[in-house]
C-alpha cells in the first residue's frame, strides 16, 4: 500500500473518531444536567453508571486518537478543536432546556429519557459507522473499540427503553391523577445546571480561538434558537430589507445563528444571499470579541499585512470609526 492512501485511511479514521470524541465530551454535560433532576431510582441508577461510561469512552478514543498521530499536524489540531467545541455548545444549548422543559418534574424526566434513547440510537450508529470503516482499512484494533463501546451503547439503549413505561406512569400520576412523585427542586438541579454551563461555556471561549468555531458554534446555537436569542431585536417582525441592514454589525457567531434560524424559519433568499457575503475569517481567530482598545493595541505592533486585513474587515462588518482611524493611521507611518 503506498503510504498517502495509508495516510488518507487514516485521516478518515481519525475524523471519525474526532466526531465520536466530541459528542462523548457534550454528553458528560447532559448526564451530568439529567442526572441532577432525577429522583432516586433505578432510571437515575443507569444515568450514573452510563455517565462513567461515557466518561471511559471518551478516554478510551481519545487514547486511539493520539495513537494515530491525531494533533500531529496543523490541520488535525483545527478539526479537532472545531469538532470538540461543537460539542461543547450542544451541551451548553441543551443543558438549561433540560431544566425548563415539561409541565413538572415528572414529566422533565420522561422527555430527557426519550432523547436519552434518541442518542443512543445516535452512538450505536456512530461506532457502527466507526467499526465498518475500521475494519474496511485494516485498522482491526480501532474497529474492536467501536464494537465494544457501541455494546455499551446497545445496553444502555434497552435499559432507557425498559424505563420509559415506568416513567410515563408518573407523568400520569402527576399531571392527570394529580399525585406528583417528587420535586425537581429537591434534586439539586439548579446547581448542577449552573455549574456544567458555566464549565461549558468556558470551553467554548476558549476554542472559538480557533480558526473555524465561531461559524461552528453559531450554526449550532441558531438551530436551536428562538427569535429572543438573535442578536438583532424584534427579528421575527422585521422585513428581509430591514434585516440585511443590521446584518454588517453582527460578529461571525451572530451570523451564523441568524443563518440557521433563517433557515429554519422564512428561508429569505435576500437574508441568506446578504450573510452569504458577510460571513468568512476574521482578520484572526477570536477577533470579533474584542473592543476598539484591544484591537488598535494589536495594530500598534505594526503588521502591515495584518492592518490591511483589519481594515477591509471592519469596512464590510462593523465599521468601527475607532479601529478604521487606528488602521490609516498606522498604514500612513509604515
Amino acid at each position: 500500500m503506498s503510504q498517502s492512501k495509508n495516510e488518507t485511511q487514516k485521516s478518515k479514521v481519525r475524523a471519525y473518531l474526532n466526531e465520536a470524541h466530541a459528542t462523548e465530551l457534550a454528553l458528560v454535560r447532559v448526564l451530568q444536567s439529567q442526572i441532577a433532576m432525577t429522583p432516586r431510582g433505578s432510571y437515575r441508577s443507569a444515568l450514573e453508571s452510563h455517565l462513567v461510561e461515557t466518561r471511559d469512552h471518551a478516554d478510551r478514543v481519545q487514547r486511539r486518537l493520539q495513537s494515530l498521530g491525531h494533533g500531529s499536524s496543523p490541520a488535525s489540531i483545527v478539526f479537532g478543536a472545531v469538532e470538540t467545541a461543537v460539542g461543547q455548545v450542544f451541551a451548553l444549548a441543551k443543558t438549561p432546556v433540560d431544566l425548563l422543559r415539561g409541565s413538572g418534574g415528572e414529566e422533565k424526566v420522561l422527555k430527557n429519557a426519550k432523547d436519552a434513547a434518541a442518542t443512543e440510537a445516535l452512538e450505536i450508529a456512530t461506532y457502527t459507522a466507526i467499526e465498518r470503516l475500521a475494519r474496511a482499512v485494516g485498522d482491526q484494533t480501532t474497529a474492536e473499540l467501536a464494537a465494544s463501546i457501541r455494546e455499551d451503547e446497545e445496553r444502555m439503549l434497552q435499559r432507557v427503553l425498559r424505563e420509559i413505561p415506568q416513567l410515563t406512569s408518573a407523568v400520569v400520576g402527576a399531571d392527570i391523577d394529580g399525585e406528583p412523585s417528587f420535586d425537581v427542586a429537591e434534586t439539586g438541579a439548579g446547581e448542577t445546571v449552573k455549574a456544567a454551563v458555566k464549565t461549558a461555556k468556558r470551553a467554548a471561549r476558549t476554542a472559538r480561538k480557533v480558526p473555524g468555531v465561531a461559524q461552528a458554534e453559531g450554526q449550532v446555537k441558531g438551530a436551536v434558537a428562538d427569535e429572543s436569542d438573535l442578536a438583532i431585536p424584534r427579528y421575527d417582525s422585521l422585513t428581509a430589507e430591514e434585516i440585511s441592514g443590521r446584518l454588517p454589525e453582527l460578529s461571525q457567531i451572530d451570523l451564523a445563528k441568524v443563518d440557521s434560524y433563517e433557515r429554519r424559519n422564512q428561508k429569505r433568499t435576500t437574508v441568506l444571499d446578504r450573510i452569504g457575503t458577510l460571513r468568512g475569517n476574521e482578520p484572526w481567530a477570536g477577533y470579533d470579541e474584542l473592543n476598539v482598545a484591544d484591537v488598535r493595541s494589536v495594530l500598534s505592533e505594526g503588521d502591515d499585512e495584518r492592518v490591511k486585513q483589519v481594515r477591509e474587515y471592519e469596512r464590510a462588518h462593523k465599521n468601527r470609526a475607532g479601529v478604521l482611524d487606528a488602521a490609516e493611521r498606522q498604514l500612513t507611518t509604515v
